[in-house]
């Protein structure tokens, strides 16, 4: 497809971009630190770590990881954790010491942990103490043995460290019992690995930075491959784009995960780059306390998707902030309702500015200028150095204004699916292009639109819910003949899981099929509406109809 999008670019943005200026995110660090030194990285409950702290700390648990451990290069680490200094601590000692990041959603089920874990092959994680009673139920099935540990004060200095943790451990009660044999504490690690100095490792574009981990279609997670050369490669596209809007010093609001991808590499590095203070908030969903955090910082940007920017809007303190150096608003994870970005402006003065992106594409694809004056409920024009195609179910491509399936090219699409070429060979073509299972739309400006989702994945406030997990949960409920699970719209998280059921026990209660479900799944995915019916809606070889019980919703 020509690039028509390329005439609708602000000024100053490139056409192409450098990959080349970073041979990995170890060389990114070392860069950042050099430059920007005993500027400040990050706050988390107060508490600041400069970019040489972060330095001296990811640099001892790179340590602890190489001398201590001995772990060989491409070991994958999984990271188990909420936004908390420890979790660049750790990222980056990954990264920087040759090793592979496993993000891992915190609110995981045993059986969605030890899925991951047994996928990845990761044999070190690192968790946080609140969730190490769902790490202890899965150790016995795998070969895990290094596990660190921490707090979620770990990191704050005495004596909120003591405070922080008595609170969340004896009045909030948020730390379930647990025992795990021959774990270390993240102190610890630090301390033993201060006496190992960090190792230079050979690191390049073609090694693998993340496997991070999608819904599929056969029901479990796939791990996403994502080189060195795909992360450099979207952070150099983000950073092209936004850079003539820069701030003289950013201040960036981290409310989503960032185990995310989303907000790992718009939040974590991207802003890395641009020497940015990076403001970490550990439980987005307490609105009040986030407000009051924000509050206390002149913010010049903040991420976030549709329901958080919702929820804040809601809150009547919010609207009292301070928004003065705020110049840039970003939403992604899933589509921006018009209501809320035109409440946004009228609220802030400033646009919120959509954008989309896969985790299979590191993840950004396209996005609004950030001289966009009015919402216009496209995802914007594809990000530099990026490529798209719109194609008809046989592959051909369509003409401008049709509506077919998005297909992407670029250096940010992830290199395959860990260990699955089966699952590869159905999204990524001999071409090089992308099937995202989005049908969408150009226009003569070059401005994409999603009209329709072309595969079943339902999308509850950013994350990927995909129907067949859902499904095979529940099939293995007592009682149950047939089950479909699809997407319903939600105000509050854009959309919602609905599953219909065929009962082989007519006593089987829409109670017992939530409660299955809240035990083996995350929050997320666990159905908000549950429809008995005698039979489920079929094609002639006897394949649920997923569309045709979206549309009888």
């Amino acid at each position: 497809m020509e690039k028509v999008w390329l005439k609708s670019y602000p000024p100053g943005v490139p056409a192409e971009i450098d990959i080349d200026e970073f041979r990995s995110l170890g060389d990114l660090f070392e860069q950042g630190v050099r430059k920007y030194g005993n500027r400040t990285a990050y706050i988390n409950m107060g508490k600041a770590i400069t970019y040489d702290e972060l330095d001296r700390l990811s640099a001892r648990f790179a340590g602890y990881l190489q001398g201590i451990l001995k772990l060989p290069k491409g070991a994958r680490v999984a990271l188990m954790m909420p936004n908390l200094l420890q979790y660049p601590i750790a990222m980056f000692g990954v990264l920087r010491a040759g090793y592979t990041v496993v993000n891992v959603n915190p609110l995981y089920t045993a059986r969605e942990l030890e899925h991951q874990l047994r996928d990845s092959g990761a044999e070190t994680i690192v968790i946080v103490e609140n969730f190490a009673h769902t790490l202890e139920q899965v150790l016995p099935k795998l070969n895990i043995p290094n596990v660190v540990v921490t707090s979620l004060g770990e990191m704050l200095g005495f004596p909120k460290r003591l405070i922080v943790n008595f609170v969340v451990r004896r009045i909030k009660k948020l730390v379930p019992a647990w025992r795990i044999r021959g774990h270390v504490s993240f102190s610890d690690a630090l301390a033993r690995g201060a006496a190992h100095p960090l190792k230079r490792v050979d690191v390049g574009h073609a090694d693998i930075a993340y496997l991070q981990y999608t819904g599929g279609t056969t029901g479990v997670a796939k791990g996403a491959v994502l080189t060195h050369r795909n992360i450099i490669a979207n952070l150099q596209q983000a950073h092209a784009w936004i850079d003539p809007f820069l701030a003289r010093q950013e201040v960036i609001i981290t409310a989503l995960p960032l185990y995310h991808i989303f907000s790992l590499t718009a939040n974590c590095l991207t802003f890395f780059k641009v020497g940015a203070i990076n403001i970490l908030i550990t439980n987005p969903k307490d609105i009040p306390g986030f407000v009051k955090e924000m509050g206390k910082h002149k913010f010049t940007t903040i991420t976030g998707v549709n329901t958080l920017f919702n929820a804040l809007l809601n809150n009547p303190e919010f609207a009292k902030l301070d928004f003065s150096s705020l110049n840039f608003t970003l939403g992604g994870g899933m589509a921006v309702q018009q209501a809320v970005a035109e409440k946004w402006r009228q609220v802030t003065g400033k646009p919120l500015i959509e954008a989309y992106g896969l985790t299979e594409t590191s993840p950004a694809v396209t996005i609004n200028p950030p001289t966009l004056k009015a919402f216009n409920q496209s995802i914007g024009l594809p990000l530099p150095s990026t490529e798209i195609s719109i194609r008809d179910d046989e592959g051909v491509e369509v003409g401008l204004g049709q509506p077919g399936e998005l297909c992407v090219r670029g250096p940010q699409v992830m290199r395959e699916y860990w260990n699955r070429p089966d699952e590869t060979a159905k999204v990524l073509g001999p071409d090089g292009f992308l099937r995202t299972g989005d049908v969408a739309t150009v226009d003569e400006a070059g401005f994409v639109r999603i009209v329709d989702r072309k595969k079943d994945m339902i999308l509850v406030s950013g994350f990927n819910v995909f129907p067949n997990e859902i499904e095979d949960v529940i099939a293995g409920l007592a009682g149950v003949l047939e089950v479909a699970a699809v997407g319903v719209p939600d105000e509050r998280s854009g959309e919602a899981v609905k599953v219909f059921v065929v009962r082989k026990d007519p006593a089987l209660t829409k109670e017992a099929v939530v409660a299955h479900c809240k035990t083996n799944l995350t929050a997320y995915k666990v159905p908000h509406q549950v429809e008995f019916r005698d039979e489920l809606p079929k094609t002639n070889v006897g394949k649920i109809l997923r569309r045709q019980l979206r549309d009888d919703k």
